[in-house]
């Protein structure tokens, strides 16, 4: 629901916001975590910040992050990613927003996010790759996003599973896959001679199993940092998030993962998630996960055994579309089942165009003249629109937005095929003896 322009314009936000919250009165969640890990390689990361605060000294709207790399090719990807992610998300996120503007802006902001920390790491010109896992919880709102196969699942209160990211393996899409052929990658299994192909189809040059990640330069920019994203309200009964590396989604299955630390706290549950994927395959990849309990305020027992489970059929139905007329409306108030996931957003499409191209919750938010990626500053007239070529553009003025800078132009192009990534001709050089080094990247 978006708020009057006058009050934009004639109330402090800190103000607003406290007005908004006592007005709704809505209690906020309380959020436990818990984390835990067995290393192989060193390459996956953790990032956690709790109580965040969008507006300076107000300590009534807060947020929080949880995020896991998953480095491959080495850990620099996922070193860097962690130290910059979260700015580069914030940076694109217009100034003086109330609460529910600000949650509605967060997809687009994630991917330019995203795209900008891929970006700014490749200027390093080092070749490793990492998978991110990114949630932020905003009250009873969460907002992941995705690339690659780490995951993020949900379990509400009553025992309801929700997928909440998707997995960027070539074996899982069809569509990743001949994205990245029309783009002028190839995909194939390896070929150890004489015809015979083993082990999952991966992209070449490179060798890499995942059609998404931030870094991994040497492979191709059509290995894209687009990310997934998937927004959701859970109800006032809470639930509890895992977010786990594929060390442990290779081994176990999500029902598993939930029921093996059914009724610890986060911490504990965390460590038993670990252990239990280590006693299934072995300490083969990094193993790392986190657990997080929403809940409400002053409830601090960790989930109890729910009732009796949903079948997959249930799983689905138990999303509840958000509808236009879903928004508050004074003396009309909608019945909302008790347990019911509220599904607000979800998009995953690899292209900018599409991705960068959602408008914002009021009307100010285009800036004509800064970039809609890298938020760098542009002069009038210099400023490439992301609509040109599409079907849309023909309908469009000149000063429709948003606008790309020359740099991150490239960067488009290159990841939709239209340019040569950096070195094709050295990448496309590399032998088989280099590419099989390549091959343990995940």
């Amino acid at each position: 629901m978006l708020s009057k322009s006058g009050e934009h314009q004639t109330v402090p936000l800190s103000v607003l916001l406290k007005r908004e919250l006592a007005n709704e009165k809505i209690e906020r969640p309380e959020i436990t975590h818990g984390q835990a890990s067995q290393s192989k390689k060193g390459e996956d990361l953790t990032f956690i910040k709790t109580e965040c605060q969008r507006v300076l000294g107000d300590g009534v709207t807060t947020y929080s992050v949880f995020a896991l790399f998953d480095g491959h090719n080495g850990s620099a990807a996922a070193i860097y990613s962690k130290e910059n992610l979260l700015n580069n998300v914030l940076n694109a996120i217009p100034q003086d927003l109330n609460s529910e503007e600000w949650v509605a802006a967060l997809p687009r902001a994630l991917v330019a996010g995203f795209v900008k920390t891929d970006k700014d790491f490749q200027e390093r010109a080092q070749t490793s790759g990492t998978t991110v896992t990114f949630v932020i919880i905003e009250g009873w709102v969460l907002t992941v996003a995705s690339v690659g196969d780490s995951r993020g699942v949900l379990e509400s209160a009553e025992g309801a599973i929700y997928y909440l990211s998707a997995d960027h393996r070539l074996e899982c899409s069809e569509e990743e896959r001949e994205r990245i052929t029309a783009s002028g990658g190839e995909v194939g299994r390896l070929n150890t001679g004489g015809g015979t192909e083993i082990g999952p189809l991966r992209c070449w040059p490179g060798g890499l199993c995942l059609s998404r990640s931030i870094g991994d330069m040497d492979v191709g920019e059509y290995i894209v940092p687009v990310p997934h994203v998937k927004q959701v309200k859970l109800s006032s009964t809470g639930g509890r998030l895992i977010v786990s590396s594929d060390g442990v989604w290779d081994a176990i299955s999500a029902e598993t993962a939930f029921e093996c630390c059914r009724g610890m706290p986060p911490d504990a549950a965390a460590s038993q998630i670990v252990k239990e994927a280590v006693q299934v395959k072995g300490l083969r990849d990094d193993t790392t996960c986190i657990v997080v309990d929403i809940q409400p305020p002053e409830k601090h027992d960790p989930p109890k055994v729910p009732p009796k489970k949903q079948g997959k059929r249930g799983i689905k139905s138990m999303f509840r579309k958000k509808s236009p007329e879903s928004t508050s409306q004074p003396g009309k108030e909608e019945h909302v089942e008790p347990d019911t996931v509220e599904e607000m957003f979800e998009e995953g499409s690899a292209f900018l165009s599409e991705r960068l191209d959602s408008k914002y919750p009021v009307c100010n938010m285009f800036k004509l003249f800064v970039c809609a990626v890298c938020q760098a500053e542009i002069k009038p007239g210099e400023g490439i629109s992301i609509h040109p070529g599409t079907t849309e553009s023909k309908k469009l003025r000149p000063w429709d937005g948003p606008f790309l800078c020359r740099s991150c132009q490239e960067k488009k192009d290159a990841m939709e095929g239209k340019r040569a990534p950096r070195d094709e001709e050295d990448l496309r050089a590399l032998d088989e003896q280099q590419i099989t080094s390549l091959l343990p990247r995940l």
